[in-house]
């Protein structure tokens, strides 16, 4: 493939289905994403779905077809498609094509220790946040970048007319202490707390709303509340700033670099002092509404949908390039 001809022509990427509000919001660019699909629907292979409203640069491709189709770049979303994905479904050449891989994730073994699975200086390394890069032992990866989030929802107006608070996490209880299980049962003896996610009904919530009515629906609380200790910044997060709420949260991983205490929200790791900034929330709407604005404001300054698709365009066509002209180089050196 020649670099110079996907300079200004519109891109193939092919990646998988991990994270399904990530995908969407990624598919919300100007190039075409391919993902395989198989009949019993594993791990990245389900296919479009019926959640999202995807949009027709998002194409199904059964997974036995993908090794006979032409792609400018390979977007890696996991370590399952970094170590076994690509081997079970890519051919050979397609291996030494232009290649991505993002990590969504903060370390899991080890907070500051963990070597990234991802060791190949000729893949490029992109984190969703810069407090996720500061944390993962990238080793001997050349090329690593940082793509914040960047959200678009239905047009929302925050209500805030529930004087209750709203919490909003896949299966929280299952990931126990990581997602803040124990911070969340402990904080709704003292805050009116709603929990909506998958497999929450089981824990004394509401079950799962989905995600392009989850704006709508939270929207008429009085704040988001985010007990997680130690996962990557959550896209809910954004979600619910976009609509105008504030956010209370534990002053940890990249919050305290979006929460402005005080003004868009509160972070603390005091668990008490977070749960008196609630309540006083709950009494004042007029407060509530004012840090929600703010909140606004910096979601769409910050978590701007164009900004977060030119990135990572910039990103897919930066790595076409230095993969071909690393070519070039390679075959120089044989002629």
């Amino acid at each position: 493939m020649n670099g110079i001809d996907v300079e200004n022509r519109r891109l193939r990427v092919f990646t998988w289905h991990i994270h399904g509000s990530y995908l969407y919001y990624l598919s919300q660019g100007d190039y075409d994403i391919f993902i395989p699909v198989k009949q019993d629907k594993p791990e990245g292979y389900y296919g479009r779905g019926e959640t999202f409203p995807f949009g027709p640069n998002v194409i199904e491709v059964p997974a036995e077809q993908v090794r006979n189709m032409q792609f400018d770049c390979i977007l890696f979303q996991s370590e399952r498609n970094f170590l076994i994905d690509q081997h079970e479904i890519l051919a050979d050449w397609q291996k030494t094509m232009p290649r991505v891989y993002v990590e969504h994730n903060t370390p899991e073994k080890h907070p500051t220790n963990t070597r990234h699975v991802m060791s190949d200086p000729a893949v490029t390394m992109v984190h969703v946040t810069h407090f996720n890069k500061l944390m993962w032992d990238n080793g001997n990866t050349r090329n690593v970048q940082v793509i914040e989030h960047g959200v678009c929802i239905p047009p929302v107006i925050y209500q805030g007319d529930i004087p209750r608070g709203i919490v909003v996490i896949n299966h929280i209880e299952q990931r126990g202490r990581i997602t803040g299980w124990d911070v969340f049962e402990e904080v709704r003896k003292h805050v009116p707390l709603d929990l909506v996610g998958m497999e929450t009904s089981g824990s004394g919530g509401l079950g799962e709303v989905l995600n392009p009515q989850l704006p709508e629906f939270i929207s008429h609380y009085r704040f988001f509340f985010n007990p997680i200790r130690y996962t990557s910044f959550g896209l809910a997060v954004c979600e619910a700033m976009m609509t105008g709420m504030p956010v209370v949260a534990l002053a940890t991983t990249e919050y305290v670099t979006v929460i402005e205490n005080g003004k868009s929200g509160y972070t603390d790791t005091n668990i008490g002092k977070l749960v008196d900034k609630m309540n006083t929330l709950i009494r004042n709407p007029v407060l509530a509404q004012k840090m929600g604005q703010h909140a606004k404001q910096v979601a769409l300054d910050k978590f701007g949908i164009r900004r977060f698709t030119s990135e990572w365009e910039r990103v897919f066509r930066a790595t076409i390039q230095l993969n071909f002209h690393n070519h070039e180089k390679e075959n120089s050196i044989y002629q």
